[in-house]
């Protein structure tokens, strides 16, 4: 069996894990159409990602280079442009690429994963790849081979869409084939190339009952790194269930104890769907988790979700693997779709117990974030293409890809420093006692968890001023959900007008952040009570603002759409030319001003037209309540603005706060439409007959203060605001009662 010696990048054990990095570049196929997420996310086009890649301080990239994209139609008409071009600014960079050539994918379309000639094929690319490129020194010609051969041939989900096991195995056989064959081309270019082979980390758990199943799952998930390293003899516990259930051959599986090819360093990928846990009592979880093997009916689902007491982390998982191969490990995809904090938590906690594997003596190389992009529709296993996005350490829903507080925990490890971030205090929701999915939590006897791992940063909290509004109680409702530690406060406790009470207050909690809800809201009251109007819309946030510059703490205070005087048609961008029509307006035109001459890293965040499930008085609660009493309801056809629903409002403050965001941002769901417009709307999807709704001018309501004609506004930085249609569909569903306000944010992360 020969070795080579070495890994992508050099680490002593000694010292501390190296940070890698990957982009996301599924290219997959579903029956005729490919998905390719380097077309989504929109690198095939950005040279300068490389750049932002760099400034993270990464020494080596999980890089594509991949064979449906340069060579669709075979190696001698390859375009090797986009290739060139990335492969030598890497290099140029000082960062290390291991190249990829096919990631989760099936071949160009003269072949797939159960073509007999699609190892031969691979490896013919394969060795162009290495001819080109005789320098690159990292390979992982396959992504995850048992992986994708469960969801092509096992459960259908990709292509050539199989069902059985014997198409598995075909699957599997080819990939780890293709792998041998393309490692044994590319080192005839280059003999010191390194194989990292990737594979999903997961294991499962049960019942007692169950055992069986489980321990089939955890045997077979090692299977692909099995073959490679030549291991899968007829004492292999999966043979007879290869040769007999698989229809494999003896020849084929011994080709692979003749041509061994174990991994330089063996990569795992971790996310929190890869612990699972199996049980057969379906009655305690809800049906789409229920399923079976033919043998028993069980549920199947996210030990995280079920289980009583979390599980051990990633070490005990790095150990098992260490003590199988007892081969140089990485994790090489650490990515969570959830919210900014519980994203940064999950990155930390991977780290740390990629540390403590290496302390108890496994030698763990480097851990890798991905993707650096984030990725597309994963979320439907990458089958339609519905635009579901989940940002990485960088986001793509702004004009450029803009950092994110996972790029500065990024920067913070590659220098050898612990990550500092206030919000790495509270637990991930994989650790929180509102995580189940199911009636009744299990707790597995027998089964020695390890300790929850140390939480690092400090236990300061957030200060939340305006306990009484709408927008400082769904702050703090919101923030209970994704475990952020806070103190809501009340103006008794704090005048926020006044920088004695203001001092004491910090210098009581000592904060890491300031987050405003409170002002005087009264548009028309404001009118003939400027003087109150201004001091605690102006005064108030201008004091907070220069309290926290003076500490190094952040801040964040709203604003409004009034600061506009509504003489355009199309929706008002940040830089556009304030000039509010009334003293509300104004007192919030003086008061962005103030706070930004005071604090540059301030927040302002300026939105509009409030609904929430939450609050039983906004606009389209009392719009459908009335007309379901079949009373008049008046809503003007002459103002047009931009609806807010207050949850995604909230959520997507927070994440700009932990990310340290700062300046202006306009925050709405978009969609412009005029007040009758939108309770017409409310009322359709509510199946409610609008028959008493009366639209109007605004001249009718008499109101003190002028309005602008047109309000609508729109976020030059960036949509990170759900469309109108889906925060309408969330709020029906939290006002239906389909899901409690916990599950639904629960769900969210």
């Amino acid at each position: 069996m020969t070795q080579h010696s070495g890994s992508a990048s050099s680490c002593t054990l000694a010292g501390r894990p190296e940070l890698w990095g990957g982009v996301e570049c599924t290219y997959n196929r579903v029956h005729d159409q490919y998905f390719n997420q380097l077309e989504s996310n929109g690198h095939a086009l950005r040279l300068d990602d490389l750049d932002r890649f760099a400034g993270l301080g990464i020494k080596a990239i999980r890089y594509p280079i991949l064979w449906e994209q340069t060579a669709p139609d075979g190696v001698e008409k390859a375009d090797w442009t986009w290739a060139d071009e990335r492969l030598n600014y890497l290099r140029k960079l000082g960062i290390n690429p291991i190249v990829g050539l096919v990631h989760h994918g099936s071949g160009p379309r003269d072949t797939s994963l159960v073509d007999p000639q699609f190892p031969e094929k691979l490896a013919n690319y394969a060795a162009a790849v290495a001819e080109r490129y005789p320098w690159v020194n990292a390979y992982t010609p396959i992504n995850e081979p048992l992986t994708t051969a469960r969801f092509s041939g096992l459960y259908g989900v990709w292509y050539p869409h199989g069902r059985d096991e014997p198409t598995f195995k075909t699957a599997l056989v080819n990939q780890c084939r293709a792998t041998v064959l393309s490692m044994r081309a590319i080192r005839k270019v280059n003999p010191q190339a390194r194989l990292v082979q990737t594979e999903d980390l997961g294991k499962t758990y049960s019942t007692p009952a169950l055992s069986y199943q489980a321990y089939f799952n955890n045997q077979l998930r090692w299977l692909a790194n099995d073959l490679l390293c030549g291991m899968v003899t007829p004492e292999h516990y999966l043979w007879d269930w290869l040769v007999d259930r698989c229809k494999a051959s003896e020849e084929e599986l011994f080709w692979f104890c003749e041509n061994p090819c174990p991994p330089d360093v063996l990569g795992m990928n971790h996310y929190i769907t890869s612990e699972r846990f199996i049980d057969e009592n379906l009655a305690n979880y809800p049906k789409q988790f229920h399923g079976g093997n033919g043998r028993h009916q069980y549920a199947d689902i996210e030990a995280a979700r079920s289980l009583s007491t979390p599980t051990g982390g990633i070490k005990p998982l790095l150990m098992e693997a260490w003590k199988r191969y007892q081969l140089p490990l990485a994790i090489t995809e650490v990515h969570i779709d959830a919210h900014r904090e519980d994203q940064i938590r999950w990155l930390a906690e991977i780290w740390g117990g990629a540390c403590k594997a290496r302390d108890a003596g496994a030698d763990v190389r480097a851990v890798t974030v991905w993707s650096l992009l984030g990725t597309y529709d994963w979320n439907s296993l990458v089958t339609v293409c519905q635009g579901y996005y989940e940002p990485g350490p960088f986001d793509l829903r702004s004009e450029e890809p803009r950092p994110t507080a996972i790029a500065q925990v990024m920067r913070e490890l590659a220098e050898g420093r612990e990550p500092a971030h206030p919000v790495l205090s509270g637990p991930g929701w994989w650790r929180r006692q509102d995580r189940f999915l199911c009636s009744t939590p299990v707790a597995l006897r027998g089964v020695n968890f390890e300790e929850r791992p140390r939480l690092n940063g400090s236990p300061a909290p957030l200060l939340i001023t305006g306990s009484t509004g709408t927008l400082g109680q769904a702050f703090a409702r919101v923030c209970e959900l994704r475990g952020i530690r806070y103190k809501l406060l009340n103006r008794q406790q704090m005048d926020i007008a006044d920088i004695n009470s203001v001092e004491r207050v910090v210098a009581e909690y000592e904060p890491w952040a300031i987050i405003n809800t409170a002002g005087y809201v009264r548009v028309d009251d404001a009118e003939r009570d400027a003087e109150r109007c201004f001091r605690e819309n102006t005064l108030g946030p201008n004091v907070l603002a220069e309290v926290c510059a003076r500490h190094g703490m952040q801040f964040i205070t709203f604003s409004t759409d009034l600061v506009f005087n509504g003489q355009r048609d199309a929706p008002y961008v940040e830089n556009d030319e304030i000039g509010p029509l009334n003293i509300y307006g104004r007192s919030k035109a003086e008061s962005e001003y103030g706070v930004l001459s005071r604090h540059s890293d301030a927040l302002v965040v300026r939105t509009s037209s409030f609904f929430g499930p939450w609050d039983q008085y906004n606009f389209i609660t009392v719009a459908l309540n009335t007309l379901k009493e079949g009373k008049p309801f008046r809503a003007a056809n002459d103002l047009t603005v931009s609806p807010t629903y207050v949850p995604d409002l909230v959520n997507v403050c927070l994440d700009l706060l932990i990310d340290r965001a700062s300046g202006i941002w306009h925050l709405t769901n978009g969609s412009p439409l005029t007040w009758s417009e939108l309770a017409m709307q409310a009322a359709e999807r509510a199946q409610i007959d609008p028959y008493t709704l009366q639209a109007c001018s605004s001249q009718e309501f008499n109101f003190l203060a002028a309005r602008p004609r047109y309000s609508a506004l729109h976020c030059s930085k960036g949509s990170l605001m759900p469309s109108l249609d889906m925060a309408l569909d969330n709020y029906f569903r939290h006002m239906g009662d389909i899901r409690t306000s916990r599950n639904f944010f629960h769900d969210a992360a």
